[in-house]
């Protein structure tokens, strides 16, 4: 069921402010922050954001949303309005066939005074490239760093990947401190070259992350000089601190709209969320080694219902979306058609699969949809759905602990995707099997580069992803994002892609 868009649309009803004083001990309605006195900014001049959780690790590489990466980070590269690649702690960038050479900005400092150059370019590329994070995929095409002068780094690449520079704007490689990377600090207390940086001292741990201005900010100082990041998780909670004015914006459901009626609250929806269930124990004598079985339960799927029952989001055929490289008009998905998921249990030997795979509480109703589909259309599956807590449940879904997930995939390319959970290599891909039609396929779309053939090939490949029932489910959903009007002006969707829970801060300023 496809939701219409309600950008800018004012909605509401009365909200229970009482809930508010339980969450956010020391905050008032008008813009007052909490113990503003530990803050080196004035209330006026802190933004207090909300986004239902914090990272469980802070470090780069690590699976984290837009919105909480992007107040103390920041990439080489950067989106423009128009979706062009601008600069940003890079200058400019030479790409070839064997490297990408990126000329440094001379004027960065980390918020820890460490100094930001081509050695701690080589820090980050190296750390995430050789994690064993989804994020350290599309990287695995850097065969090695060069640091060519204080202020030049050049990636040597094991091919063409002219999909390079458009991953160095994304969640891929936000730039940390090399100090912070080496003491290990970093994972619990961010340090990137932001206007914001993270200060411990004012922060209360589980409640609130605090963000004070970087005096020695390279650029322009963004409208907020302070950044408190909040997790409350409760949608109708988020509603009532952001209504008495307790928090300026944060991500939503529909499902509270209506306690926006009549308040100075408004929203923006945009699309942002890309999900599919992955099939991990694809080796020899695993659960989901056979194709005709992985077949019959993409089969026994019905995304539409799923869609339905939450009231938000629809299914697709794939991954990538019409006007996208990788995007295949040749791909029609698993109709829901359970006769022939049958069919296909029956000629994968009617196989008795138990199994366990886990949910977090934002994903567990639409697994338990799922599974109860696949046990309905074929009782010999049986897939048990353990929900974990977020930070769990991020570290250990696709660590191959499991034989089949399903979460987020947010990568923008062809390129990505594939390295990211297909390849033999790929983080995502824990079996390490990739058959000789994929990897063949995959090795001639990226000796392509960006010639011609380059799309046709990439679709190609996701073909074959598709029809090998790799994964599928695939189910696309809006991110919702409220703000308070009293208190913030500017607030749109991002221009990062597919980024959920994410705001572009620097646009932001106070509403007086």
């Amino acid at each position: 069921m496809q939701r219409k868009k309600r950008s800018g649309w004012l909605v509401g009803a009365t909200v229970p402010i009482a809930l508010t004083g339980l969450l956010l001990t020391g905050c008032s309605a008008g813009g007052d922050t909490a113990d503003s006195s530990n803050t080196s900014t004035t209330a006026s001049s802190t933004l207090r954001v909300n986004f239902g959780q914090f990272p469980e690790n802070w470090s780069p590489g690590q699976e984290m949303e837009g919105g909480p990466l992007r107040i103390p980070y920041e990439t080489l590269l950067a989106r423009g309005a128009d979706g062009s690649i601008q600069p940003w702690l890079a200058t400019g960038w030479e790409l070839t066939e064997e490297s990408l050479t990126l000329t440094l900005r001379d004027d960065v400092t980390f918020q820890d005074g460490e100094p930001f150059d081509a050695e701690a370019v080589k820090v980050n590329v190296e750390l995430v490239r050789d994690g064993s994070t989804a994020y350290s995929g599309p990287l695995q095409a850097v065969e090695s760093v060069d640091v060519v002068d204080d202020y030049t780094v050049r990636l040597n690449l094991t091919g063409p990947t002219p999909s390079l520079p458009t991953t160095l704007t994304s969640r891929v490689l936000p730039i940390g401190s090399p100090a912070a990377i080496a003491d290990g600090s970093i994972a619990q207390s961010p340090v990137g070259t932001s206007p914001w940086a993270y200060d411990e001292d004012a922060s209360v741990i589980g409640t609130r992350m605090v963000f004070s201005n970087f005096a020695d900010y390279w650029g322009e100082q963004p409208g907020f000089s302070a950044v408190e990041l909040y997790a409350i998780s409760e949608p109708e909670a988020q509603a009532a601190a952001l209504v008495a004015g307790e928090i300026d914006v944060t991500d939503t459901e529909f499902e509270v709209f209506p306690r926006f009626e009549n308040t100075s609250v408004e929203t923006v929806e945009y699309p942002a969320i890309r999900n599919n269930l992955f099939f991990f124990d694809r080796g020899a004598g695993g659960a989901f080694e056979s194709t005709d079985l992985r077949q019959a339960i993409c089969s026994a799927i019905d995304v539409t219902q799923m869609a339905e029952i939450t009231g938000e989001g629809d299914g697709a055929t794939q991954h990538f979306a019409e006007g996208e490289v990788g995007y295949n008009a040749d791909i029609l998905g698993f109709p829901t058609d359970t006769a022939l998921a049958a069919e296909l249990h029956a000629a994968a030997g009617s196989p008795a699969v138990e199994v366990e795979m886990v949910a977090a509480p934002y994903n567990g109703r639409q697994i338990s949809i799922y599974t109860e589909q696949v046990a309905s259309a074929l009782p010999g599956v049986k897939i048990a759905v353990t929900e974990l807590p977020p930070p769990e449940y991020n570290s250990t879904w696709n660590s191959g602990r499991y034989p089949l997930g399903l979460s987020s995939n947010e990568e923008q390319t062809a390129f990505e995707w594939y390295r990211a959970w297909f390849a033999a290599d790929a983080p995502g891909n824990p079996s390490g099997i990739e058959s000789e039609q994929l990897a063949a396929a995959a090795s001639a779309a990226i000796a392509a580069g960006d010639s011609e053939d380059a799309a046709a090939l990439w679709a190609e490949v996701t073909k074959i992803i598709s029809d090998e029932a790799l994964t599928c489910a695939h189910y696309r959903a809006p991110e919702l994002l409220a703000w308070n009007t009293d208190t913030v002006t500017g607030v749109a969707a991002p221009v990062e892609p597919w980024e959920p829970k994410s705001v572009n801060y620097r646009e932001l300023t106070p509403a007086s």
